[in-house]
């Protein structure tokens, strides 16, 4: 890649007018001919003041050089043409797009401020520059003092619009030597930017083949010669939970779908990728053996008395599984040396898979259950003994129902106080009389009394009791107490039982299962190894790996020189 280095557009024109110029004019004697025998001296060189338009005169520059000889008419004042006019003669010449850079890039090495490029011609012309003079190429190699020390000998040579008389037996002037001399550098610079660049390019494709090619091919050499064939097992199941029974409210919304076995399922892909799992495969179907074969290269291969660690990285690798959040379906891979190896290895992980659902939701189910039974229980021991507490006071008290004795007791004092009524109406009837009976009127007085103090016993029996018994109302009240300590124990019992049903719903939505989508098949042709992907992602990883070092190297090499 060229370097965009000041002076640029100028070595490339430095190079078209070397390419352009007459061989006679860099001092070759091969006997070209050059395209105008006027431009060059006598003996054969390019004349130092020429500017390559010949003889032909510009206006200005035929101005500038009248201006030189005497006025015919000492009386007479010519008129100096104005700048706009002065410019529109310098547009009228027909300069190239070419010659107006080159007298911009000369304007601007002089100090000249222009308003175009043809005023650029115009005030270079005044200060006696020549505007398509070729630059030193030295300026573009040793910087402002070669500029200096070249600005210095072109203001001892002789300008415009002097002309330097031909010599038939002239040597080479000192212009023709610097351009011959600038030729030689600029050849000789070329040469060593491209010896340069053939370097750069060398070493390139050397660390190229160093870091890249040669390990890309020792990669492919691996994958298509040494590496041995593997047979991939693909398998798919899902997670599935049993369907709610009326459930409603937000719980609904997700129960049919992924996210409520999401977590199982990461779970269960965890277990599937654990030590665990590594180990029971061992145990169950020798997996270490299988991977120690002979037949396997020293890459993939175990050693005989391989430690679990090592073991355990074999396994991850030739183990994939995978989880997909969107359907809630494992995806699981198993890669072996063998087909029917690798079918029997996946086989027997799902069914460690299903193992896991299993255990992942019977805690939380045992835990329901328990509770609730023992609840139920417990209920049903509390009925018990409130029911014997009734029995034992009706037994003690040798009253089967409180209220039927309170009723009997009610009824015969009911049936005394009627009694007691009829014997008051037959005394006063008797007393009524005017010559009553006597005996009879003591009779009824004493059946009075009689009804009276039976009467009054009940009522004591009723509230006080005797010695030996206790009152009617003291037994009525222990009964009730003890009734309705029975009736609570079997509502108490009936929500015992209702939470447990409630328990074994709930117990059965939380149950998991697996289903298998896809059931391990073993392939008739080896999986792996895909040489030609494998050697395409070596060469990629590669490549990336040695552009970041270059990118780093290269920041690191501008700051340090920074």
């Amino acid at each position: 890649m060229r370097r965009g280095t000041p002076g640029h557009g100028q070595g490339e024109a430095l190079d078209g007018a070397a390419a352009a110029a007459p061989t006679g004019a860099l001092g070759d004697d091969a006997g070209a001919v050059p395209r105008n025998p006027a431009l060059l001296s006598g003996d054969g060189s390019v004349l130092p003041n020429e500017d390559g338009f010949g003889e032909r005169v510009f206006p200005t520059a035929a101005a500038a050089a009248e201006g030189e000889k005497p006025a015919a008419d000492a009386g007479e004042v010519p008129a100096e043409p104005s700048i706009a006019e002065e410019i529109a003669a310098v547009r009228a010449e027909g300069l190239t797009a070419r010659q107006l850079r080159m007298a911009r890039r000369v304007a601007l090495r002089h100090g000249v401020v222009a308003t175009s490029d043809f005023d650029a011609v115009r005030q270079l012309r005044k200060k006696g520059v020549d505007p398509f003079k070729h630059g030193n190429m030295l300026e573009l190699v040793v910087g402002e003092a070669a500029s200096a020390r070249a600005d210095a000998d072109a203001s001892n040579t002789v300008k415009l619009p002097q002309t330097v008389p031909q010599q038939p037996g002239r040597f080479p002037s000192v212009a023709a030597a610097a351009e011959h001399r600038r030729e030689r550098e600029l050849i000789h610079v070329q040469l060593a930017i491209a010896r340069r660049r053939q370097r750069k390019l060398f070493f390139l494709f050397l660390r190229l083949m160093a870091f890249v090619f040669l390990p890309t091919a020792a990669a492919g050499y691996y994958f298509y010669s040494v590496a041995a064939p593997m047979y991939g097992t693909k398998s798919e199941f899902v997670i599935q939970q049993a369907a709610a029974q009326g459930t409603g409210g937000m719980g609904s919304l997700f129960s049919g779908t992924a996210m409520a076995t999401a977590q199982d399922s990461i779970t269960v892909q965890s277990y599937l990728q654990s030590r665990e799992a590594m180990l029971r495969l061992e145990a169950d179907l020798g997996f270490k053996e299988h991977f120690s074969s002979p037949l396997i290269d020293p890459i993939q291969r175990l050693e005989p008395n391989a430690s679990n660690e090592a073991t355990y990285k074999v396994y991850r690798r030739n183990v994939k599984i995978g989880y997909d959040p969107t359907e809630g379906i494992i995806k699981m891979e198993v890669i072996a040396p063998d087909p029917t190896v690798s079918a029997g290895f996946s086989r027997s992980l799902i069914s460690y898979a299903e193992e896991q659902v299993d255990n992942l939701t019977q805690r939380l189910r045992e835990d329901q259950m328990s509770g609730a039974i023992e609840n139920y229980h417990q209920a049903e021991a509390n009925v018990r003994t409130a029911q014997q507490s009734v029995i034992t006071l009706q037994e003690q008290r040798g009253i089967f129902s409180a209220q039927a004795e309170v009723g009997a007791v009610f009824g015969q004092i009911s049936q005394l106080e009627g009694q007691l009524l009829q014997e008051r109406l037959s005394q006063r009837e008797q007393q009524e009389n005017a010559t009553p009976n006597a005996a009879r009127v003591a009779a009824t007085e004493r059946n009075i009394a009689r009804l009276a103090t039976m009467i009054g016993e009940l009522r004591a029996e009723m509230t006080e009791g005797s010695d030996s018994t206790m009152s009617l109302a003291r037994i009525t009240g222990e009964l009730r107490m003890a009734e309705s300590e029975l009736e609570t124990r079997r509502m108490l019992l009936a929500q015992s039982l209702e939470q447990l049903e409630s328990a074994r719903i709930e117990a059965n939505r939380q149950v998991r299962y697996l289903s298998t989508g896809v059931s391990p098949v073993p392939p008739d042709r080896p999986t792996y190894p895909r040489s030609l992907e494998n050697t395409a992602v070596a060469f990629l990883i590669l490549s990336g790996i040695y552009l970041m070092l270059s990118i780093t190297v290269t920041i690191l090499r501008e700051q340090v020189s920074a």
